[in-house]
């Protein structure tokens, strides 16, 4: 059975710095493509950030981009999210996922495509 638990998360002020993990137990076959997502009170879970199984293809969402470094260690089965200079609306539960992906530069942004699903994080940043 795959499993994927987040940690990381917690209260920082706003300019601070958290970094997340998620770590992968059990198989997935083949490559697979990680990502993060985030979900706000009141709103709808959005596409912060994903990675390929290569690293070779990146993606971040406009409102991270500068701020947040997606990284993986496939020898670790473990994804990374470095997220620097906080700002409130960065609060959110933070959720890891895993795609099944046939190649190694695929990167799906579909929130749908996610096979496998974290319990989520608690990131909140204070003003």
């Amino acid at each position: 059975q795959v499993r994927l638990v987040e940690s990381g998360g917690g209260l920082v002020q706003a300019g601070g710095s958290l970094r997340l993990s998620c770590v992968v137990s059990g198989y997935i076959f083949g490559n697979y493509a990680m990502a993060w997502f985030r979900q706000a009170p009141g709103a709808e879970r959005e596409l912060v950030s994903g990675i390929s199984w290569s690293s070779g293809n990146i993606y971040y969402q406009d409102a991270v981009k500068g701020r947040f470094t997606i990284s993986r260690d496939n020898t670790k089965n473990t994804a990374y999210l470095e997220m620097n200079n906080l700002r409130p609306e960065d609060t959110a539960v933070y959720f890891c996922a895993a795609e099944r992906a046939e190649g190694k530069d695929y990167l799906g942004r579909i929130e749908n495509g996610y096979d496998y699903w974290g319990q989520g994080t608690q990131v909140t940043v204070s003003s």
